[in-house]
């Protein structure tokens, strides 16, 4: 048996038809070999509770002989307990009752178990819904071309069960029959011609019947006949009669299958502009001819004509196939609207004149023309014609001071009356207040307060704002209404778009100045938003400035822009900006940062956002930049100096540090002076640290004159130079000339006190320790930038009446020694 459990499950299923008899999934109530399921009510009203049993004979189910089955249940797929007890004659029997049925159609199984698995071994089908609904809306049409008899209705609500309707029909003699039966779920029959009893009443009506109830519609009671729909009749002839008036006459036929009905017929016509139809009413179908006025004069007229039986409730018939006519014109009639201005030209006046074409009940026909003369028509008389024109305004010339002119339209029938135009001067005064709202997509209401004098009329002129140019000759409208405050403009008006209007008061005697208003019949978000430009920018500031959008683009008036900008961080900031600007700075940014920057503008209707602008904030301001300019620049000219000086390094060390020749090289090492023997100079006291041991005269070349300073030269040969003498000074000067190892001793300093009755200043002399000459004539060369260094300024003179040595000879040379001589100057 375990090896058989684990057998594949075809087995068992075959073992099961081997244990089952083939009929135990009969429905509720039959009998079975094995099993027998029953139920209560197959069909029982939504929501109630359903009872059903479950037999099993034991003895006639193979393999359930020796054991008790165990019996289950199911709903559908759904497991439902029953009540198991033992039944006579040995057999089981379980007993169900589901609380309720909330679905319209269910399966109920009875299962038992066997090897293990729930076998199912009979089943009975149960329903739930609701009685029928009552039909509704009966009605019929009798069809004159087989005569029979269509009617349709709605159906009643849903039952959910499976319902029979029929078409019900009686006559006084004969009782009730089924007329016709839908099919396919239709809600409409056909009641054959052989059922039907003609000019006489007959009572139909609707049944639905299910398992739960029957619903019958109201009873409809009708002739056949009145129900008949006729074939409409046709329309031959159509004429003004008589002529010059406002009526037409027309005349019709009936149809053959209609030739024997007292009928009733409608006519209905409209113009080509009308979108409704005019209908008349009450027409005797058998007159064939009908009158009918109030037409208007040269205007198309569309017509159209049927019937049904006179009295009845029946259908009409189709309306005829549609005639055209045209009414005859006459000459137009009534005022025409006109507005005018003028201006000087040359000793005339200039006139611009407009006026409304003639409304269509006026105009009686189409329009040829108009024409503006100086004068009204009077007998015999033609009046001067300035303008003859299709158009609906003509611009002419007038003499000065020509106060009116005179204007009628003309038609093929004739010429209305003048209208006469006052050419009033435009200076009365103003309206107190203007204002307009939307009166729909199309159209504005123009709302004013009068000024102090009440005007007789009214002119409204509006113009659509646009980037060029335009003027809209027919957009201006006359209220002659004085007592008027309001009114509404619809020509030439589109959503979207911005309206200049303009009101100008019209007085008896002048036209007051215009007062102007803007306004929108329907507002919408920008089609565009301004584009962004960077005018300049800085570390912590941009200047950003745009263009205004386009008037027609605007779409609505434009209320606020509002400036965003984020940088990488996605640091978001923005600003409302008025709408009368179109510049804007951004302050507080980051130096050096990346930002995107973009512009939305608004209106009332919504608002648009524009294309993003990428700009990078500067690390420096412009003052910065200009002094890190400044600085760059001073410092470039230091180093072009510095530059220039070291390129001129020789005349720099020039100026700053002169050259000394080497005396060693000079003249002067020829040149032997005569050594003399010191003098004693009385009276003249030591200068302090500056004692001059010994002095040396030498003796002036022949032809040498020594030179003077500060005093001019004297004519008289100069005298010999007289010594002066002075004690020997243990520590002398020296200048190394580099001849030999041993230095040479050729410059001596002589000088004397600063005090005294006489004032020596010291002077410089040469001479040599050595017999070996030092100089020798001629004398020697001047040396230039002779250098002296001492305790005291110092003089290269003898006495202040004479020099002691012609010391320009020795500009160059430098002195050293044990002590220094300083700020030495030439004698």
């Amino acid at each position: 048996m375990a090896r058989r459990g684990a057998g594949s499950p075809l087995l068992l299923r075959l073992s099961l038809l081997l244990l089952l008899s083939p009929s135990g999934t009969q429905q509720s109530g039959a009998e079975l070999d094995c099993a027998s399921v029953s139920v209560g009510t197959p069909v029982v009203p939504m929501g109630s509770a359903v009872t059903a049993s479950c037999t099993i004979r034991p003895e006639r189910c193979r393999g359930l002989e020796d054991g008790q089955p165990r019996i289950s249940w199911l709903l559908d797929s759904e497991p439902m307990a029953g009540r198991q007890r033992r039944g006579a004659g040995g057999t089981e029997v379980s007993e169900l009752s589901v609380p309720q049925l909330n679905r319209p159609q269910a399966k109920l199984w009875c299962c038992v178990e066997w090897n293990g698995t729930k076998q199912r071994v009979g089943m009975a089908e149960i329903r739930a819904g609701y009685p029928p609904g009552k039909p509704s809306n009966l009605s019929c049409l009798l069809d004159l071309g087989d005569y029979g008899l269509t009617c349709r209705w709605q159906q009643g609500a849903d039952g959910h069960l499976p319902t029979n309707v029929m078409l019900k029909c009686a006559t006084s003699r004969s009782p009730a029959v089924t007329g016709c039966t839908p099919q396919n779920g239709h809600s409409q029959c056909t009641v054959p011609r052989r059922l039907l009893q003609l000019y006489r009443p007959m009572e139909l009506w609707v049944t639905a019947t299910n398992a739960l109830g029957t619903a019958e519609s109201e009873r409809l009671l009708i002739d056949p006949m009145d129900v008949a729909k006729l074939d409409p009749p046709t329309l031959q002839s159509i004429r003004s009669m008589p002529p010059q008036t406002d009526c037409v006459t027309l005349t019709w036929a009936m149809a053959p299958s209609n030739a024997h009905m007292e009928l009733c017929c409608e006519l209905r016509y409209r113009a080509a502009e009308d979108p409704s139809w005019d209908v008349v009413t009450g027409i005797a179908g058998h007159a064939g001819t009908v009158q009918h006025c109030k037409f208007l004069f040269g205007t198309l007229y569309h017509f159209q004509m049927r019937c049904r039986r006179d009295l009845a409730r029946g259908y009409w018939s189709e309306w005829s196939v549609g005639r055209n006519y045209t009414t005859h014109e006459k000459a137009p009639e009534g005022k025409l609207d006109a507005w005018w201005s003028t201006r000087p030209a040359a000793g005339r006046t200039e006139v611009q004149l407009r006026w409304k074409a003639p409304r269509r009940q006026e105009a009686n026909g189409r329009v040829l023309g108009y024409r503006v003369a100086l004068g009204s028509r009077r007998r015999g008389r033609e009046p001067q014609t300035v303008c003859n024109t299709t158009d609906t305004q003509c611009k002419f010339t007038v003499p000065a001071r020509t106060g009116r002119v005179y204007l009628s339209a003309y038609n093929a029938a004739g010429e209305s009356s003048a209208t006469e135009v006052i050419l009033l001067e435009r200076n009365g005064q103003p309206l107190a207040r203007l204002w307009a709202v939307p009166g729909g997509e199309r159209s504005l209401w123009v709302h004013w307060e009068a000024a102090p004098v009440p005007p007789v009329a009214y002119v409204l002129e509006w113009q659509q704002v646009s980037s060029e140019p335009r003027h809209c000759s027919a957009c201006w409208q006359l209220e002659r209404n004085g007592t008027a405050t309001t009114t509404l403009i619809q020509d030439s008006i589109e959503p979207f778009q911005q309206y200049n209007i303009s009101v100008y008061p019209l007085y008896k005697d002048a036209v007051g100045t215009p007062a102007h208003v803007a306004a929108y019949s329907k507002q919408k978000a920008p089609s565009h938003a301004p584009k962004l430009h960077l005018k300049s920018i800085g570390k912590s500031q941009a200047e950003l400035s745009w263009e205004p959008v386009a008037v027609e683009l605007q779409n609505g008036f434009i209320t606020h822009y509002t400036v965003f900008w984020a940088n990488s961080t996605a640091e978001v900031s923005s600003a409302v900006v008025n709408f009368s600007l179109s510049s804007f700075t951004i302050h507080g940014l980051k130096p050096s940062t990346l930002y995107k920057v973009h512009i939305m503008a608004s209106t009332a209707g919504g608002s648009t956002n524009g294309t993003s602008l990428t700009l990078v904030t500067t690390v420096l301001d412009d003052i910065e930049i200009q002094f890190l300019f400044l600085t760059l620049v001073l410092v470039f000219v230091l180093l072009i100096i510095l530059l220039i000086c070291f390129q001129k390094n020789g005349r720099v060390k020039q100026q700053f540090w002169p050259s000394v020749p080497d005396p060693a090289n000079s003249s002067l090492g020829t040149w032997v002076p005569a050594e003399q023997e010191p003098l004693q100079a009385p009276g003249v006291k030591e200068p302090g640290l500056a004692t001059i041991s010994t002095v040396t005269v030498l003796d002036k070349a022949a032809g040498k004159q020594a030179p003077t300073w500060g005093k001019e030269p004297s004519a008289e040969p100069p005298a010999t130079p007289q010594p002066y003498m002075q004690q020997h000074r243990p520590s002398m000067l020296q200048a190394n000339a580099g001849l030999g190892a041993e230095p040479v001793q050729y410059v001596q300093v002589v000088g004397g006190s600063s005090q005294g009755p006489q004032h020596v200043a010291p002077c410089l002399y040469l001479r040599s320790s050595s017999t070996q000459p030092l100089l020798s004539d001629p004398s020697p060369e001047p040396y230039e930038n002779l250098w002296f260094r001492g305790a005291a300024p110092s003089c290269a003179r003898g006495s202040l009446e004479e020099p002691l040595l012609d010391f320009p000879l020795l500009r160059g040379l430098q002195v050293s020694g044990a002590e220094e001589l300083h700020d030495f100057q030439p004698c």
